[in-house]
């Protein structure tokens, strides 16, 4: 899967610092995961930072994981507690708290990706509860701080609009297409506070696309999106994937 994503990702891996991903199953999402990790793979890092929503648990801030390790069918990948632990004492929201993450599938699906591209790496988890403006600048903010000077990169996670017909997600999904591409999360966060666009990760991709101009990302692309009715053939109500990775020009 990986591989065959290549073809999506010519000429992206310079100056890539962050990701966005689709977390659906696999066999719906996966191949657009993969063309951002595919990209993701021709950049070196010894930490991936992921930032998700929370599905299943009703959470109030900014949960990072404080665990050792995510388990997955392919082998434990370590937590870089240093950096988990230098987050969190920033403040800016960010607690060490494992709730929003014990049944969360949102930052789970993407560590196999990163067991394949680079195995000796670890991860920092962190799940948001709220993701409103203040919510995503703060965590930018703390994301930026500690993150320069370290060898690290951005992984946001997020599916874009839900259950609506074919023709009418795609019309929604290109206005958040478009901010991302033309790299604008302040303008992003307007959309999605206002609900003319839809994406469960919302706050994680307007999070990480602001951490990331902080950090000297100047541009944005999609590499691929699609929805659900591009894979199952049911147009019916369908579900958005996006896959962009953010650096410099």
């Amino acid at each position: 899967m990986l591989d065959a994503a290549a073809e999506h990702t010519k000429g992206s891996g310079e100056g890539l610092s962050a990701v966005i991903a689709p977390h659906a199953g696999y066999m719906y999402s996966g191949f657009t995961a993969a063309c951002s990790f595919n990209a993701l793979s021709k950049r070196e890092f010894d930490t991936a930072v992921l930032i998700g929503p929370s599905h299943r648990e009703l959470i109030k801030g900014l949960n990072v994981f404080p665990g050792d390790a995510y388990a997955t069918p392919l082998g434990e990948m370590d937590v870089d507690k240093d950096l988990a632990a230098a987050l969190v004492k920033k403040g800016h929201g960010l607690v060490d708290s494992v709730a929003g993450h014990r049944t969360e599938h949102a930052l789970e699906v993407q560590v196999p990706f990163l067991q394949c591209i680079r195995p000796g790496a670890r991860i920092v988890a962190i799940t948001m509860g709220d993701q409103g403006a203040e919510a995503c600048e703060n965590l930018a903010e703390a994301l930026a701080e500690t993150m320069r000077g370290r060898n690290a990169v951005l992984i946001a996670s997020s599916d874009l609009s839900h259950y609506h017909p074919y023709d009418e997600a795609v019309k929604i999904d290109s206005l958040l297409v478009d901010k991302v591409n033309l790299f604008r999360p302040k303008d992003l966060i307007l959309l999605l506070e206002t609900e003319a666009v839809e994406a469960c990760g919302g706050g994680p991709i307007v999070a990480v696309m602001l951490a990331a101009s902080l950090l000297g990302a100047n541009a944005a692309h999609v590499l691929r999106y699609c929805n659900s009715g591009d894979i199952t053939g049911d147009k019916s109500a369908v579900v958005g994937y996006m896959a962009a990775v953010l650096g410099t020009k």
